[in-house]
């Protein structure tokens, strides 16, 4: 019980209780309530810090157990990335190389993300530096996935197309070449017959009368049917077959022509005669393959007509005749 005060009044010689305010009162309340709530908040900010609560030590669990799953799934991901690339990897020398189809190149199979930062909103969160490394990589992998499956389509194309694709590449001679005997001079820098300089020779010539048939060495559509019989420059009468494929066949110096522009023809199709047109010295033809649209050896493609022993004859006469006819 609070103790009562009492002063003294001089005027009526007695002790006279004395009174609060209520201001004071109030006062002394709102002093009161201000230094139980400071002591309260003084108590649970220490509590916070010294204790955790049920619900901050579930958060921390889910937390760390958050954390290892991304962890997890890092070296994950990782691990696909290599069986990815292993993927990648006989695609590009394995299937494409059977199927004559060129690699896919590096530049897009692991192209990145450009444009803005996808990733923005994860870098304000905790641990932001493995999480955006987990998310790029799983970006990686699902686009480089997608690639590799659209190159196994157009791989499953070619393979449905390889007994086309087999009928139509260059696989024979374009002549009757019976002991190798009309084989000329072959791929490689030659003496020029008429400017007697070394010249790259972009094909193969073989020599034969006038008037030899000569022959499409794989089935495709003629692709032209040119040059003038005057001529004394440039291949002369030309025929020019489509593959397909990327694969085109150079006929040249012929007398006559046996087809028509865009007509189909198969291979062993008698399509020209041997000539002696255009920048020509003697009756030859002039035989060029194409790949892509560079000229590569004629040689390559002749493993319909010769025997390993036949082959390696005709590239030792080819290669010891140094002029060539055109």
């Amino acid at each position: 019980m609070a103790k009562k005060k009492y002063k003294f009044n001089p005027n009526t010689l007695s002790y006279e209780r004395v009174g609060i305010s209520t201001k004071e009162k109030l006062s002394k309340i709102l002093t009161y309530f201000a230094s139980s709530f400071a002591t309260a908040l003084l108590m649970v900010v220490v509590f916070l810090n010294m204790y955790e609560t049920p619900k901050t030590k579930a958060l921390e669990r889910e937390n760390k157990r958050l954390l290892t799953q991304y962890e997890l799934m890092s070296k994950d991901l990782d691990k696909i990335d290599k069986v990815l690339a292993e993927l990648q990897q006989r695609d590009d020398n394995i299937y494409r190389v059977i199927f004559e189809a060129e690699p896919i190149p590096s530049s897009v199979r692991r192209a990145g993300f450009g444009g803005t930062n996808k990733y923005s909103e994860l870098e304000d969160l905790n641990n932001s530096e493995l999480i955006i490394s987990t998310a790029k990589k799983l970006d990686m992998i699902a686009k480089e996935a997608y690639i590799q499956s659209k190159s196994y389509d157009e791989v499953l194309k070619l393979a449905l197309n390889k007994e086309e694709m087999l009928a139509s590449i260059p696989a024979i001679q374009p002549v009757a070449n019976k002991n190798l005997k009309r084989t000329a001079s072959g791929w490689g820098y030659r003496m020029h017959p008429i400017y007697k300089v070394r010249k790259m020779h972009y094909g193969m010539d073989f020599t034969a009368p006038t008037g030899t048939p000569v022959y499409a060495t794989g089935d495709g559509k003629v692709l032209e049917v040119s040059g003038s019989s005057r001529s004394r420059v440039g291949f002369g009468l030309v025929i020019k077959i489509d593959h397909g494929f990327g694969y085109e066949t150079l006929y040249g110096h012929l007398s006559a022509f046996n087809v028509k522009r865009g007509q189909q023809v198969k291979r062993g199709d008698v399509i020209g005669y041997v000539g002696n047109t255009g920048g020509s010295t003697a009756p030859h033809l002039h035989y060029e393959v194409h790949k892509n649209g560079r000229a590569v050896n004629p040689a390559y493609f002749y493993y319909k007509d010769l025997t390993p022993q036949e082959y390696d004859k005709m590239i030792a006469i080819s290669s010891n005749i140094g002029q060539t006819l055109d």
